[in-house]
């Protein structure tokens, strides 16, 4: 089972709220849970917990993904995507259920190809959760979001203008697939950022996070 580094509550009371990061292809649960202690602050009775995908590029330390990318095509992220969905989905159960939350009280935070995971599994989940923020990612599959969506929670879409890894132009090409499943979507753009965050995107993230989780 899928595990990884953990922020407990502020507070230091029971968590009222669970924050999910799922990190993107060759990182792990470290890297994203640095960027949780950033958010933590508005959500100080919130726990948080970044899972490590299952599988290990080989040849690399402690470089994980959710899928293996050869192709980058859009067939590739579909199977990928739809592989790796089960065990994310449980995960989010088990941990809803070890924290005694439901899922409105659940907010999924992507990065890259966890933005890609946390769409695709939120928005197949029975319950909606509180939301979905992605960072520098895509929508996967996006031609049978609307035969397979379950659930339509508010979603924050962030993306930088020189992203040289995962095209700019996905930010306006899941908008435009969310919309039209009317899923109620933002967008933050971050210009000349590429690849990454900046202050102005985690800003617009932990103010969409204080707000889904109020």
């Amino acid at each position: 089972m899928i595990d990884g580094p953990r922020l407990v509550p502020l507070s230091g009371e029971r968590a009222n709220a669970l924050v999910v990061l799922v990190h993107g292809y060759g990182s792990n649960g470290d890297d994203l849970i640095s960027l949780a202690a950033m958010i933590q602050p508005a959500l100080p009775a919130a726990a948080f917990v970044a899972p490590n995908a299952p599988s290990i590029i080989p040849n690399m330390a402690n470089a994980h993904q959710w899928w293996p990318i050869e192709t980058f095509s859009a067939a590739e992220r579909a199977a990928g995507a739809a592989m790796a969905a089960p065990e994310l989905d449980s995960f989010l159960s088990r941990e809803l259920e070890a924290h005694g939350l439901p899922d409105e009280r659940l907010l999924l935070v992507g990065f890259s190809q966890g933005t890609m995971m946390a769409l695709h599994v939120g928005l197949r989940r029975t319950r909606p959760v509180a939301g979905i923020i992605g960072i520098s990612g895509m929508l996967v599959a996006p031609d049978t979001l609307e035969a397979e969506i379950r659930s339509r929670p508010p979603v924050l879409l962030i993306h930088g203008t020189a992203d040289d890894v995962v095209p700019f132009r996905s930010l306006q090409l899941a908008r435009d697939a969310l919309s039209a499943a009317d899923v109620p979507v933002a967008t933050h753009v971050s210009a000349g950022v590429g690849h990454s965050v900046d202050q102005d995107g985690l800003a617009a993230a932990t103010e969409f996070a204080a707000r889904v989780l109020a």
